[in-house]
């Protein structure tokens, strides 16, 4: 089957073109400027975009990757892809060690599947001055063999964990997730600059959500966000729901990092897509009032009930960011983080004709994955 996608503005990290796509068997065969050279779908000069990809996400629809329920699961990943996410790893938060191993187990069979891209362990190894929404009665200190029964359960998918550097044993842990292909994350960490850098030089890359559960920028004591921010080898994630970070401080993020260091994430849990109510996040009663959602004991932030459509939106509209920027930290970066960048994350020949198909206002009205419809363009 062939299908053109014809009359579009098409979006890449290297501009936009009016012009036309063709897909075949799922993925992109043929890019052209102006009018396509046969019958094709119009989409009516709408901008298409490349699917996006989301690093960190914990859940909606009410399913909570964190709890390993695969029919609940499945509903968060089909609730995401209406909204233009196209590629997801899913997140865990800090549980027992039977129970992360439990929901490694559960979620590897949706990675067999195509579903999720992967796995991402946000805890047990973090800071409890900085733990958030996580329960402090479960934190512990980084366990080589806890470590590697993870991997384990996995089963290959286990893509990323996040670590806070200072702890000990933290550098020993991030050395070993990095030989076994696992991203090592500096996040929900107390960590000051010079064991931030520590970190980094063990093989730490990315930085899970800046800003947030981290000690603030100072001008003596710069802190964990200076040096992720600094280092070339980092990548920062980045929640963009106007709640979480001010504009001022995301523009600040992007200016120094730049698109290609920066990585849109939505930190979404269960209740993105519901309305206001009582959820649970890990084992973390959380209760969300106007999309807000916090911890019941603590008001702590528990995530976020955001898409990435309205981050995508956010970026180009309160961050300043060009379509093309937003397109390259919304889908290439993160891509890249996985080292996917070779098959999804950009609008190319030979790619995965995983595609978004968006209004003026940038709303969804069309999403693609792997050359068939999620949602067909209206």
């Amino acid at each position: 089957m062939s299908l053109t996608l014809a009359d579009a503005r098409i979006v890449t990290p290297g501009g936009i073109h009016e012009g036309w796509l063709t897909i075949e068997d799922g993925r992109i065969t043929h890019v052209g400027h102006g009018s396509a050279p046969g019958p094709g779908l119009s989409v009516g000069g709408r901008h298409v975009v490349p699917g996006f990809v989301d690093i960190h996400n914990h859940g909606g629809a009410g399913g909570s990757f964190p709890a390993g329920e695969l029919d609940r699961a499945r509903d968060a990943v089909a609730l995401h892809r209406r909204h233009g996410t196209t590629t997801t790893m899913a997140s865990l938060v800090t549980d027992t060690p039977d129970n992360l191993v439990r929901a490694a187990s559960a979620l590897a069979e949706l990675c067999d599947e195509g579903l999720l891209a992967g796995i991402h362990f946000e805890g047990p190894y973090i800071s409890r001055a900085r733990c958030g929404a996580h329960d402090p009665a479960l934190l512990r200190e980084p366990s080589p063999h806890e470590f590697a029964e993870l991997v384990k359960a996995g089963r290959g998918h286990v893509r990323m964990i996040t670590i806070a550097p200072e702890l000990p044993g933290a550098l020993d842990t991030i050395r070993l997730a990095v030989s076994e292909g696992v991203i090592a994350a500096v996040g929900h960490s107390d960590a000051g600059y010079d064991q931030t850098i520590t970190g980094i030089e063990a093989g730490a890359s990315v930085a899970t959500h800046l800003y947030n559960a981290m000690p603030p920028l100072g001008h003596r004591a710069p802190g964990p966000i200076a040096a992720l921010l600094d280092d070339e080898r980092v990548t920062i994630e980045l929640i963009n729901d106007g709640v979480h970070v001010h504009p001022a401080m995301l523009r600040l993020a992007y200016e120094v990092a730049g698109p290609g260091r920066t990585a849109l994430i939505t930190d979404a849990m269960s209740a993105t897509g519901l309305g206001d109510g009582d959820y649970v996040l890990g084992s973390m009663a959380v209760r969300v009032d106007g999309g807000v959602a916090r911890l019941v004991e603590g008001g702590s932030i528990a995530g976020s009930t955001l898409t990435m459509d309205v981050a995508f939106r956010r970026s180009v509209r309160e961050v300043g960011m060009s379509l093309p920027d937003a397109v390259q930290v919304a889908s290439l970066t993160p891509a890249r983080v996985l080292g996917l960048a070779d098959r999804i994350g950009s609008i190319a020949v030979g790619k995965a004709a995983d595609l978004v198909v968006l209004s003026d206002a940038l709303e969804v009205t069309g999403v693609m994955k792997d050359g068939v419809w999620v949602t067909e363009p209206r």
